[in-house]
């Protein structure tokens, strides 16, 4: 059985303003074989799954996504978003997606769901990492390949960045087509979290079958 790496990584600030350094281009780009970055989206949503991707990137695309500007999915607009989800699915090794049930956010709770979501996208990998780098503090249970977690990685990452963008998009295009069945929670423009439209609407209309019930705001009785 291949040993987990059981470490966390705590990385300090840029050395100046508005620069990052990407692990990449320091030290770290000395690791041997393919590194697979994972990150989560959906974490905080009311609404819907919580969504993973797992990204494995050849070199050749650092310089490439560097002059694209990629950045950690919060801080993109939405069309920018999907321009470079599909830049990043074209230039990488493999991607894959994995998610969590309602059910299962529910049953096991926000935190192990994410965690599941993160394993599914690993194991989905047609092509085995050498090293997972994990976006957070928190290591993937029974993922049995090394692992690595990298705190405020999509930041930090440009394979982690990558994945961060590959999942929202993903999740924010099924919260999209789900949308019309429940047009009162204006999930189209709250992608599920928890806007003001979408409070007001658990109020007025109660939870919908893929609101969060573990969630309190979708714990209302009408």
């Amino acid at each position: 059985m291949v040993q987990k790496k059981q470490a966390v990584v705590s990385l300090g600030s840029p050395t100046s303003p508005g620069e990052s350094i990407w692990l990449e281009l320091s030290g770290y780009s000395d690791i041997e074989g393919l590194i697979a970055g994972v990150d989560e989206v959906g974490r905080g949503a009311l609404f819907g799954p919580v969504v993973a991707a797992a990204v494995i990137l050849p070199k050749s695309a650092m310089p490439v996504l560097m002059a694209a500007k990629i950045k950690d999915s919060k801080k993109l607009s939405s069309s920018r978003r999907i321009q470079l989800a599909q830049q990043i699915c074209a230039l990488a090794i493999d991607w894959k997606i994995g998610f969590a049930t309602i059910a299962e956010i529910d049953s096991i709770n926000i935190l192990q769901a994410t965690l599941l979501a993160m394993k599914r996208a690993v194991l989905k990998l047609k092509v085995q990492p050498a090293l997972c780098w994990i976006d957070g503090n928190q290591l993937v249970k029974d993922l049995l390949m090394p692992q690595q977690t990298i705190v405020k990685g999509d930041e930090r990452s440009l394979t982690i960045a990558s994945a961060s963008i590959v999942a929202k998009v993903w999740r924010d295009d099924l919260v999209v087509r789900l949308a019309s069945k429940y047009p009162m929670y204006d999930l189209e423009r709250n992608k599920g979290y928890g806007s003001q439209r979408h409070l007001t609407a658990l109020q007025d209309y109660g939870a919908s079958p893929l609101h969060r019930r573990s969630f309190r705001p979708c714990q209302i009785q009408l």
